[in-house]
């Protein structure tokens, strides 16, 4: 009842807001260039003044083409200025705006100044969130605290995404996202999502792009959404570059960057480092089985896990203005990341007669280890074309990834019985893993206020890979066991285009984007016995937004997606390295497909300020579910395995889920407070096994908080202080569990702020971190404890380096220099 009366609120809010006031129906439009060159001025700064203030009520950013149009403009006499580093500030004085009129101020001709300097100091910066008509922003590169960890670190802080202990991401509440490095695909999250996140230095991401409603341009996969991880470079001329490392009692992460640019030609390239340090983690599991004879069963299993990971990420890429309408960008990069797990188990498995009697009592010890890595490597190459009418332009992209995945491991279970000998397997799975995008886009407007998209795209993916395990016989020796030994091939084509149309109506009352994806998609799977038809996918989205005035605006969106299952979760390979929790692909899996409606207000102030509540509704069917399964014996290609609980993944009914989320930033003084609520309440209809698979209903209400301080004291040094709770959680089995965790950190800037050092303090008051979940099903009952050492201490240092150069290239005429944080939207190639 909680989630109905909060997201309810959350609507009513949002349509208040839009029967307020709307402000003035005015406009103002220009162009910048640079007086010397006659090159556009891109990302100067436009701002508005109330004759006789001293602080800009509205403004904006010049784009790549140096234009800027400011709307929702009282009438009125302004006072305008453009600036931007390296040039003298252009002021225009009583710039008069009429209600519902354009006023414009024509071409700015920006002075380049004389006086070269040795370095700049860029004061100005982007706020933490930033908050667009199509996607949320979280500037990484602007958080003290997000700079010591890694990726899955930074995406802790990012509004509407939850992350687990284990690294698990969530979107809305919906683990089912797809995720983008710059923009592009990439093999490295194919293998191992958590793994590929903590092998990404925080100090290397720029930026995260949230988008929760994603237009007919983008892949229609992923029902949860998309995160798209920027990585930091430079648009800017001369040689720059920065150093950044980390050292600490859990986590070491280091990265480097070195950008190049002259005339029409730039080079960037990095390498970054991340290591975690040995981490080990307390397990405690006990179960309780009914069997059909009427006796019980109990396990109990009590041990540690030594957990180590490690890995790198290296880039290098180019960018060629080969005219002034034509672009070229080629890059390439190299990324490997790995992990180690080495445990011991202590097992007692009892039996209890009808009359509660012991029957039996056995005791054993699993020694288990595991190991995992991956070498990736990601090739683009993109080309992209504008043509003489502004906003006509033709892309080209085409992107290849991959990657060489290797699992080894083994299992050992020694008994206290003389009479039983030892068990035991161990493996050995090499597989590939490539993936080719090639996509071709055109934008043409047709009017100023009316523009139309379209594109075709071919996605092209090939995985092999090769089991290859062994057995531990009775006289101690591991010999190849060939019912569990063999080769598989996934083969998955996905033919897509997209047709899609940008307006403004009722004289710019109403920004309206529309569009419509098709992919068809051809599955070939060399799994004895499946056969995986090819299906077609009819994707509409919409977006309606209106600007109430220059500080806020409103947004309904409404998307379709689908979630296709990945080889892993096809794969009908039995992983044994626990005989007592054997988990399992599942081959004939069927698309997952979701509908899926958002509903925001935005609002900004002077003080910089900003707030904004959202609301959203999500419908999946044939929702892909693990499920779990218990078994007293359970015989796996001529194998016999007592006492099992077996987990695959499942096209389990429906799920709804409707949420919320609230972020506030507010400044006070040099204070300032940072939060973000996420609440959600999430519906499951699926057939119930244990009661004949009448229709079972679960109802599950979990929410997240987290709060974020930081404090601009004298002499460049600031402190921060960040706190995250997610609530436990209802699954269709059992409870999800509860998480919290909190750092400090400090920071102090010197050498004219080219050079900082921090300290940065993880749950330091906590040595675990304590999981509790549940597990239910037809005739057995599991409790976990798994309690994760997450307490660590670190310090942080950086430098930059190098010259900036903001004046334009004079050989250089007529270049469109383009740059900012946006996905290069290509084909959908999201």
């Amino acid at each position: 009842m909680r989630s109905y009366i909060l997201s309810v609120s959350f609507i009513l809010l949002s349509f208040c807001t839009f029967a307020q006031n709307t402000g003035g129906k005015g406009k103002l439009i220009g162009k910048v260039i640079d007086a010397t060159t006659q090159q556009p001025v891109d990302y100067a700064t436009v701002s508005v003044f109330k004759q006789g203030s001293t602080s800009p009520f509205n403004g904006i950013s010049t784009d790549e083409k140096g234009t800027f149009n400011i709307q929702s403009i009282a009438a009125g006499d302004y006072r305008v200025t453009v600036d931007f580093l390296g040039y003298k500030k252009y002021i225009v004085e009583h710039v008069i705006v009429k209600d519902g009129g354009i006023a414009t101020i024509g071409t700015v001709l920006l002075q380049p100044n004389q006086n070269q300097l040795k370095g700049v100091d860029i004061i100005a910066k982007a706020p933490i969130i930033e908050n667009r008509i199509d996607k949320m922003v979280f500037n990484a590169q602007n958080d003290l605290t997000a700079q010591s960890g890694a990726a899955i670190d930074v995406l802790k802080k990012v509004p509407q995404v939850t992350v687990d202990i284990d690294g698990n991401v969530e979107l809305q509440g919906n683990a089912n996202i797809r995720f983008l490095i710059n923009g592009k695909p990439s093999s490295i999250f194919g293998a191992s999502l958590a793994d590929a996140l903590q092998a990404i230095p925080g100090s290397q991401i720029k930026s995260i792009e949230v988008i929760t409603s994603p237009g007919a341009k983008y892949d229609a996969a992923g029902t949860g959404g998309i995160i798209n991880i920027i990585l930091k470079d430079s648009k800017v001329s001369g040689i720059n570059g920065s150093v950044n490392l980390t050292a600490g009692t859990r986590q070491e992460n280091g990265s480097f960057n070195l950008n190049a640019r002259k005339g029409n030609f730039g080079v960037n390239a990095f390498f970054s480092g991340n290591a975690m340090l040995n981490t080990r983690a307390l397990n405690t599991n006990k179960r309780t089985s009914s069997n059909p004879d009427g006796s019980r069963s109990e396990l109990f299993q009590d041990g540690y896990a030594d957990t180590k990971r490690s890995g790198y990420q290296s880039g290098l890429s180019f960018n060629w203005s080969i005219t002034p309408k034509d672009d070229l960008t080629a890059s390439v990069g190299f990324d490997h990341f790995g992990n180690s797990n080495k445990g011991i188990t202590n097992q007692e498995e009892s039996l209890y007669g009808i009359s509660g009697a012991l029957l039996n009592d056995l005791n054993s010890v699993r020694n288990s280890e595991s190991r995992f890595s991956a070498y990736s490597t990601d090739l683009s190459l993109n080309y992209k074309k504008t043509f003489a009418k502004e906003g006509q332009e033709l892309e080209f992209l085409i992107t290849t990834s991959s990657s060489k995945n290797t699992v080894n491991y083994f299992q050992r279970q020694d008994y206290d019985a003389p009479m039983m000998t030892a068990t035991g397997t161990r493996g050995y799975n090499p597989g590939r893993d490539r993936e080719t995008n090639i996509s071709l886009d055109y934008t043409h407007p047709v009017t100023k206020n009316f523009s139309l998209e379209g594109g075709a795209k071919v996605v092209l993916e090939n995985l092999t890979n090769i089991i290859n395990t062994d057995t531990l016989d009775a006289a101690g020796n591991y010999l190849n066991n060939a019912n569990q030994t063999y080769g598989f091939n996934y083969k998955r084509n996905i033919y897509a285009g997209y047709i899609s149309t940008t307006a403004s109506l009722f004289k710019n009352f109403l920004d309206v984007k529309l569009g419509l994806r098709n992919e068809y998609t051809t599955t070939n799977a060399n799994f004895p016995g499946v056969v995986i038809p090819g299906y077609n996918t009819v994707a509409p989205s919409a977006v309606i937004s209106h600007k109430l005035d220059a500080t806020q605006s409103i947004k309904l969106s409404y998307s379709f997606r689908i979630e296709r299952p990945d080889y892993g979760e096809v794969n009908p390979f039995y992983n044994i390295s626990d005989p007592h929790n054997i988990s399992t692909g599942n081959p004939n899996l069927k698309p997952e497909k979701s509908n899926s409606v958002e509903l925001g207000y935005n609002r900004s102030f002077n003080s910089g300020a900003n707030f904004y509540v959202g609301s959203f509704y999500r419908h999946n069917k044939d929702d892909i579910q693990q499920y779990t399964t218990q078994f007293d014996t359970l015989v796996v290609n001529g194998d016999r395995y007592t006492n099992v609980l077996l987990s695959q993944r499942a096209n389990r009914g429906t799920q709804s889920t409707l949420g919320g989320n609230i972020f506030a930033s507010v400044p006070v003084g040099k204070l300032n407070l940072r939060s973000n609520i996420f609440i959600a309440n999430r519906w499951n209809t699926a057939p119930d096994p244990a009661n004949n698979n009448a229709i079972q209903r679960v109802s599950a209400f979990n929410y997240r908080i987290n709060l974020n301080a930081n404090y601009q004291f004298p002499n460049n040094f600031m402190a921060e202080i960040f706190g995250n709770y997610n609530s436990s959680a209802r699954t269709l089995q059992g409870t999800r569990p509860q998480f919290f965790w909190y750092n400090f950190a400090v920071r102090k800037q010197f050498w004219d702020k080219k050079a900082s050092i921090g300290l940065v303090a993880n749950n330091p008051f906590n040595k675990y971190v304590d999981q509790y979940s549940t597990t239910t099903g037809v005739s057995f009952n599991q409790e976990s404890l798994r309690q994760m050492p997450l307490r660590s201490f670190g310090i942080t240092l950086s430098y930059k380096f190098g010259k900036l150069d903001f004046a334009k290239d004079k050989e250089k005429e007529g270049r469109d220099n383009n740059g900012g944080t946006d996905i290069p939207e290509s084909g959908g190639g999201k």
